[in-house]
């Protein structure tokens, strides 16, 4: 047979041979798969359900029936809503074709997965964390409560040591009242009005400084009490027991060691320190003059003016010692807020990272799947061309094809009715 030169080469079939081949050998695989995904998926599901509701519990304190109802109906809840959103996203992403709803579905499961993680994800994590995130958060609250207590009893120290200054000031008004009284001030022996002036300002600094010696051991005390119940509020956060019995005695011990540390900024002496300078220099009771000639009298006048000089100077450098004190860093405002194992792990999220990396990736691993199916899908129609269509059958679609052929050949074989050609006779 002649051979045309100007015929059309025959088309090559064996790349299209070798494709479907490749497509087939991909689709083999995804039915095995597909055997046991349904089960894989109800399993995570499951897991994710348990955790949910061991999660829910910690934010329910009504031990009752009800509860237990409540929080089981919620992580069954759960459970169902991701098994169901993950089957809809293994089954409708992998299948469509155009861009537009592959973008739909893709935004479809990015907005799930953001609810999964606010339904499910953050309570799973509660489940696994949550006893340490409240542990940690009363570590916290310990080294929040011991900063203040230091700081407080800082402040008071501070304001105690004023008691120095005021020990100078009124040494200083007794060495004065002893010249005063060996005749070297105003040259009037003896204790006359300018000695009674010197006293009596002495007499109110020894007062003063009693009071600032006085609140050294108050001070010392409230702290070390401070100090006691801080080493048994961190023994409490770490020791073995329920969580809900370590978290009443933390609070009541909480409670106790703020009002200490109010205790603490009561005591602080340096607003007294303050009030008293200024007293200092403005409550002065002059006495009479008490010379024998004018010129003497004139001497004490003069030197009482002198002294009420000195009293003001020594009260002004008082009071900007009590200032010094007073404009101290004060104490922060120490308030324990307990919180409950769902709260704490949120609050203190970045203290357990692998613990929320497991609770998210329980609820989405899924999604793995749906791209690797996706990616599989590719492959199956990129081996076929995008123009074939499916034509397997399955086992019941042949046995259902079989039968119906069947059923036609019964009926092409059976013999056609008579006809009635008979007419009723009227």
């Amino acid at each position: 047979m002649a051979h045309d030169p100007n015929a059309a080469p025959a088309p090559d079939r064996s790349h299209d041979r070798v494709g479907d081949r490749y497509a087939r050998e991909l689709e083999r695989h995804l039915d095995w798969l597909d055997s046991f995904t349904s089960t894989a998926l109800g399993v995570l599901s499951a897991a994710s359900g348990i955790y949910t509701y061991l999660g829910v519990r910690t934010l329910l304190d009504d031990p009752g029936l009800w509860t237990t109802f409540a929080a089981l109906a919620y992580s069954i809840a759960v459970s169902v809503g991701i098994f169901v959103f993950w089957s809809y996203m293994l089954r409708l992403l992998p299948a469509v074709r155009s861009a537009a709803s592959r973008v739909g579905l893709l935004l479809t499961m990015a907005l799930g997965s953001v609810a999964i993680v606010a339904m499910s994800s953050w309570l799973n994590a509660a489940a696994l964390a949550g006893t340490a995130a409240v542990e940690t958060h009363m570590a916290a609250t310990v080294q929040t409560y011991q900063t203040s207590l230091e700081r407080a009893h800082a402040n008071a120290v501070a304001g105690q040591a004023l008691s120095r200054d005021v020990a100078r000031v009124r040494q200083s008004f007794a060495d004065l009242s002893e010249q005063e009284a060996g005749g070297t001030l105003s040259g009037f022996s003896g204790r006359g009005a300018v000695f009674r002036v010197l006293t009596q300002k002495g007499a109110e600094l020894q007062a003063l400084e009693d009071q600032l010696l006085a609140a050294e051991a108050p001070i010392e005390e409230t702290f070390a009490q401070g100090n006691t119940i801080l080493s048994r509020m961190r023994g409490t956060s770490v020791e073995p027991g329920p969580l809900e019995d370590r978290t009443v005695r933390f609070s009541e011990d909480a409670v106790q060691l703020a009002g200490l540390i109010t205790q603490l900024r009561q005591l602080n002496p340096a607003p007294l320190v303050g009030r008293a300078a200024q007293d200092l220099a403005d409550a002065v009771v002059l006495p009479e003059l008490d010379g024998s000639t004018e010129a003497t009298r004139a001497g004490q006048s003069s030197t009482i003016t002198s002294v009420l000089s000195l009293v003001e100077q020594r009260a002004t450098t008082l009071a900007q010692a009590a200032t010094e004190v007073m404009s101290l860093p004060q104490v922060d405002e120490a308030l324990y807020t307990p919180m409950s194992a769902a709260d704490a792990v949120i609050a203190y999220a970045g203290n357990f990272v692998p613990a929320w990396a497991g609770a998210i990736a329980i609820d989405l691993l899924p999604a793995v799947l749906v791209f690797i199916i996706m990616v599989v899908q590719a492959a199956i129609r990129s081996g076929r061309g995008e123009g074939h269509s499916d034509e397997r059958m399955t086992v019941g679609e042949l046995r259902a094809a079989l039968a119906a052929s069947d059923l036609l050949r019964q009926i092409d074989a059976a013999p056609p009715p008579a006809a009635d050609t008979s007419r009723r006779e009227g």
